[in-house]
C-alpha cells in the first residue's frame, strides 16, 4: 500500500495543489482517477456547496443538497457522494494512480472514498490524499501508519507520485 497525504493549514491549498498536480500528470499521459474539488466549481456566496471533479474527465458532480442560505451546518448529500464514488471506483482498475479530494467525516465512518481507496491499494495503485488538519488522527488510524505526509507542495508531490507509479507498474 503505498499512500501519501497532504495537509494544508491554509485554506484550500489543499484542493488547490491536488488538481494542479492531476493538471500535470494529465498532460504526461498518466491516467488517474479520483476525486478533486476544483475552486473555480465553488458557487459564489456559498459557503458549503460541494462540487467534485471525478478523474480522468473532469465530469462535475454536485454532492449538496440545497437548502436556504440560512441554513447551518453540513450540506453534502451521503447518497450523491456515494454515487461519485462507484464512478471511481469503476475508474481505479484503469488508473495509474489514484487521488482523493479529501478524507473527511464520511471517509472517518468508512464510508465516502474508503472504497476506492481501498480498492486502489488492493491493486497496488498510489493513492494521494487530501486531508484537513482535524481528520488527520481519524486517517492516519485509517491508514494503519502505512501512509506518509508531503508537503502541499507541487513538484514534491509530482516527485513522489511519479516514483510511486513507477514501482506500481513494477
Amino acid at each position: 500500500m503505498d499512500i501519501c497525504y497532504v495537509c494544508s493549514d491554509e485554506e484550500k491549498r489543499t484542493d488547490a495543489v491536488l488538481c494542479a498536480v492531476a493538471e500535470a500528470l494529465s498532460a504526461k499521459g498518466v491516467r488517474l482517477a479520483g476525486t478533486l474539488q476544483p475552486p473555480a466549481a465553488r458557487h459564489s456566496g456559498e459557503q458549503c456547496h460541494i462540487v467534485l471533479s471525478l478523474l480522468p474527465d473532469g465530469e462535475l458532480r454536485d454532492i449538496s443538497v440545497p437548502l436556504s442560505p440560512e441554513v447551518t451546518g453540513c450540506r453534502l448529500d451521503p447518497g450523491a457522494l456515494e454515487q461519485a464514488v462507484l464512478v471511481v471506483q469503476d475508474r481505479v482498475a484503469d488508473a495509474h494512480a489514484l487521488i482523493a479530494n479529501k478524507f473527511g467525516k464520511q471517509e472517518a465512518a468508512g464510508r465516502g472514498l474508503v472504497p476506492a481507496i481501498g480498492e486502489a491499494c488492493e491493486r497496488g495503485i498510489p493513492v494521494l490524499v487530501g486531508l484537513s488538519p482535524q481528520w488527520r488522527a481519524a486517517f492516519l488510524a485509517f491508514a494503519d501508519g502505512r501512509a506518509h505526509e508531503c508537503p502541499a507542495d507541487e513538484a514534491q508531490i509530482l516527485s513522489w507520485l511519479r516514483e510511486a507509479c513507477s514501482q506500481a507498474a513494477l
